[in-house]
């Protein structure tokens, strides 16, 4: 409901002002929306929402995960156009609910350890560069290539002890103590996210 409010407020801010522009797009921040006008001569608002999942694995020295990455990515961005409508420099905060959830297994011993990770930065700032105006007028393609910065990786572990002895589970719950900084080391490169996106526009 909240991000349906949004971009209802973004429609009714485009409808007062004189360029502005709807896109759907797709990339590494999943496949979303954006609505974007006009503020400035030479500067556009937009703002977006974009969301995926996607099955993935990962081996760490101990446990073997497998889970799923959900990104869910709320943005609020820039567009300011030095050299004219095609070639733009993009900045501002994408508001993200990203995480990686697991169930691990151990290569050693009985049980299993469920794992959470997310974003260290929930508000992101991203920095990029763009082709193409979202807010222009007519039937356009554009597409965005930068970096979102959401910082380090943050883990959740919990051991599962169904079936295992006392002692079975103390150890159990030991290793996912241990195990957190390995996670958080492993998916350490999505510290800084790299975005790239394309999509077409309508402007009006």
């Amino acid at each position: 409901m909240k991000r349906a409010l949004m971009f209802a407020a973004a429609f009714a801010a485009c409808g007062q002002l004189h360029a502005a522009g709807i896109g759907i797009r797709a990339g590494s921040t999943g496949i979303g929306a954006d609505v974007a006008w006009n503020v400035a001569p030479t500067i556009d608002a937009r703002v977006g929402y974009s969301a995926l999942k996607w099955n993935y694995d990962v081996n760490t020295s101990n446990v073997a995960y497998k889970g799923d990455t959900r990104l869910s990515n709320l943005n609020a961005l820039l567009d300011f156009h030095p050299l004219g409508p095609i070639f733009r420099l993009t900045g501002g905060v994408i508001f993200n609910d990203n995480k990686y959830e697991a169930t691990g297994h151990p290569n050693v011993g009985p049980g299993s350890v469920n794992a959470k990770v997310e974003a260290g930065n929930k508000a992101a700032p991203y920095l990029g560069v763009g082709w193409g105006n979202v807010a222009g007028a007519g039937v356009n393609f554009y597409a965005d290539l930068g970096v979102m910065f959401m910082g380090s990786p943050k883990a959740t572990l919990t051991a599962d002890c169904t079936g295992l002895s006392a002692g079975q589970c103390s150890a159990l719950q030991s290793q996912a103590a241990s195990e957190q900084g390995a996670l958080e080391d492993k998916l350490h490169r999505f510290k800084a996210y790299p975005v790239l996106s394309i999509g077409v526009t309508i402007g009006f």
